[in-house]
């Protein structure tokens, strides 16, 4: 796999005064030596690039900038090219000293803002000088996420990334291939598309239309069939599928019906790739082998709905996992906005594929479980992997796939 060039990446700057510890930042961030880092004054002089996989999230490129109070002949110049960067970073990130904050950074996140960009604030050197409660006050009011840190103890550093992913622009986000990169133009995905009584009367749910949508675009022909059809769709077509996709709740059935040389996964996987981080969320399932009597289990559900008799996070899902765990689990349930600060009480987090919210906010999520030690799984691959069959779900993704097996 080839790097993703500078222009695909999200690029994130880096302003502020010098000696603020903008290199520092930088240095925590990437968790790599980056930028030079000196108490003089002055010492980055032109703008230094790091692209990087900034995990969850995925490649970015960082840019740190020299001061943008520096004097003289040659700081001129070097205020100038910093100020270039303005123009082609989609995030903004201000460092400033933890307690000096004042007319200069004012100025600064008045232009940021002016030039619609979103804008995240290290309060640097906390350790230090803790920023005041009025200051912190003061930015939430501007719509500008402040984090203090340290960045030279590593104090802070993981709310800084959670603090970017939560900044990063939604739509930049968003611009992905859910499966029409798997379906070259003018090969047919068969989209397997159970009609319960959870299903909405008249209508199909959001990632069954996202995917119709996403193979049109594409070029790609889709034949949407409900399980029971499914061999005899499978009959009269010419040549086979490029791939096939069902619902998670289908996958036993649908996978002793598809001959194994046909790629096979779920929607709720295709949106674990597309709206949060696949091999993440692979490294998460994992955990399910160490479940024990008695764990917490926290089920997500990032939309609301009223839950039928067999809903599956709340009936199906837990008689899987505790089948699974040979053991009585203890199940906790969310829905919506509502998800824990600190979700390390729980074993495993289990949630859905996120159709109705966006990637940062998944991202986000899955980020915060990491940080706290909380294997992340969805429910697509927490079922294939209680079935039996999570290697095959995973063959349409490579890198997942090696992770596995690894």
């Amino acid at each position: 796999m080839q790097p993703a060039p500078r222009t695909l990446r999200l690029h994130i700057g880096l302003f502020g005064r010098r000696n603020v510890g903008k290199s520092s930042v930088l240095n925590a961030l990437t968790r790599q030596a980056v930028s030079l880092v000196s108490p003089e004054a002055g010492t980055t002089t032109d703008p230094v690039e790091k692209p990087m996989e900034l995990l969850p999230f995925g490649p970015v490129l960082f840019v740190d900038t020299a001061g943008l109070d520096d004097e003289g002949d040659l700081g001129r110049q070097r205020v100038a090219r910093s100020r270039a960067v303005l123009d082609r970073v989609d995030l903004a990130l201000v460092v400033a000293g933890g307690g000096a904050w004042g007319a200069f950074e004012e100025d600064l996140l008045a232009e940021l803002k002016a030039r619609g960009l979103p804008v995240v604030v290290a309060l640097n050197k906390a350790d230090l000088a803790a920023p005041p409660p009025a200051l912190l006050a003061r930015l939430r009011g501007r719509d500008a996420v402040a984090v203090p840190l340290s960045a030279l103890r590593g104090d802070g550093v993981d709310a800084l990334r959670e603090a970017l992913l939560r900044a990063a622009p939604a739509g930049f986000l968003d611009s992905r291939d859910l499966l029409s990169d798997l379906v070259p133009p003018g090969q047919v995905a068969i989209l397997v598309m159970p009609i319960d009584s959870e299903a909405p009367k008249g209508r199909l749910i959001l990632p069954q239309v996202m995917a119709v949508r996403d193979l049109l675009d594409g070029h790609a022909l889709s034949l949407v069939v409900q399980e029971a059809e499914l061999g005899a769709a499978l009959e009269i077509l010419r040549r086979p599928p490029a791939l096939v996709v069902t619902d998670s709740q289908a996958f036993q059935g649908v996978a002793a019906v598809v001959p194994d040389a046909v790629p096979l996964t779920s929607f709720s996987i295709l949106l674990s790739r597309f709206h949060g981080d696949l091999t993440a969320q692979v490294r998460g399932t994992l955990a399910v082998d160490r479940l024990k009597g008695g764990d917490r289990i926290l089920v997500a559900e990032g939309c609301t709905h009223h839950p039928g008799e067999e809903d599956i996070g709340r009936v199906k899902l837990p008689r899987w996992l505790e089948a699974q765990a040979g053991a009585p689990l203890r199940f906790e349930h969310v829905q919506g906005r509502d998800f824990p600060a600190d979700p390390s009480p729980y074993a495993l987090v289990v949630h859905c594929g996120n159709c109705m919210g966006n990637r940062r906010e998944m991202l986000a999520r899955i980020h915060r479980c990491e940080a706290a030690g909380v294997p992340i799984t969805n429910y697509g691959l927490a079922i294939a992997h209680a079935k039996g069959i999570l290697a095959r779900a995973l063959r349409p993704f490579p890198a997942a796939l090696e992770l596995l097996r690894a």
